[in-house]
């Protein structure tokens, strides 16, 4: 079975271009929606995003919507723990394809990483 983990130097999720997520009212309070389109740069990227190093350069203080933990995501999307790493790594994979696309070397990358974990 497959294991869910961040995949260092992937920043995938870091790119929150709100047209790419028109749901984003379904899952966040309005006040962490507030906060989620006040980090969106211009090229919708997060602007905390190192896009040279590929790393968030506030991961310690991140918002909780930027961490993925069975407790958020029981939050912001009604799932269960015992359905958190499939829904976790199924999130991975949508964002990692939307991003950098299906065959990308992220991809593989993040397949391989979670089937060794």
């Amino acid at each position: 079975m497959s294991q869910w983990l961040c995949l260092k130097n992937c920043g995938a999720c870091c790119n929150l271009n709100p047209d790419d997520r028109p749901d984003l009212d379904q899952y966040l309070t309005p006040e962490n929606l507030q906060l989620y389109l006040s980090l969106v740069g211009e090229d919708g990227w997060c602007v905390n995003y190192d896009q040279d190093n590929r790393e968030c350069r506030i991961y310690d203080d991140r918002p909780s919507f930027c961490r993925v933990l069975p407790e958020n995501f029981a939050q912001m999307y009604a799932i269960t723990e015992s359905e958190f790493n499939d829904f976790a790594i199924d999130c991975c994979c949508q964002q990692i394809e939307g991003v950098y696309g299906e065959d990308s070397e992220e991809m593989q990358r993040y397949l391989l990483a979670i089937d060794n974990e």
